[in-house]
């Protein structure tokens, strides 16, 4: 029987990596699609100083916080970095356009916020690496303790 601990700790599973691919797929076409011109300049179009820099920023945010996301490792920091990226797409690249154009970065914005505030959960490498004693409490193999 899954209990309520359980279910939260498959709920923010699943969360974590639909997000994470979803949003690591966007930051991958940027880096090795042939898009970081386009972007570059859009960067500079948003009044953003250092575009080139703000661009390869966010971009690694999403390639890299995605992939952080899915394994669950530095979570809040890597939902904290998706969540600022986020809030520059649906808020500033999309402030004007209607709510069609910017749904999928308020979804990404929203999912990152969520993950930011709760964390990995328990099915993560953040709580396998939280539940290791550290390494002066740790028993060597084969001595009695």
């Amino acid at each position: 029987m899954i209990d309520r601990d359980n279910s939260t700790s498959l709920g923010l599973l699943w969360l974590r990596v639909l997000c994470g691919a979803g949003i690591a797929v966007h930051g991958y076409q940027k880096i090795f699609g042939g898009n970081m011109p386009a972007f570059i300049e859009s960067v500079g179009k948003m009044g953003f100083p250092l575009p080139e820099v703000f661009a390869w920023l966010a971009a690694g945010s999403e390639f890299v916080g995605g992939l952080l996301l899915i394994l669950g490792l530095a979570t809040r920091v890597a939902a904290f970095f998706v969540f600022l990226t986020m809030t520059v797409a649906a808020f500033v690249a999309h402030a004007g356009d209607p709510i069609s154009s910017k749904e999928l970065a308020l979804a990404y914005f929203a999912m990152s916020a969520c993950l930011a505030l709760t964390g990995a959960g328990s099915i993560s490498l953040d709580a396998l690496i939280a539940d290791r004693p550290p390494k002066a409490a740790r028993t060597p193999p084969g001595a009695s303790g």
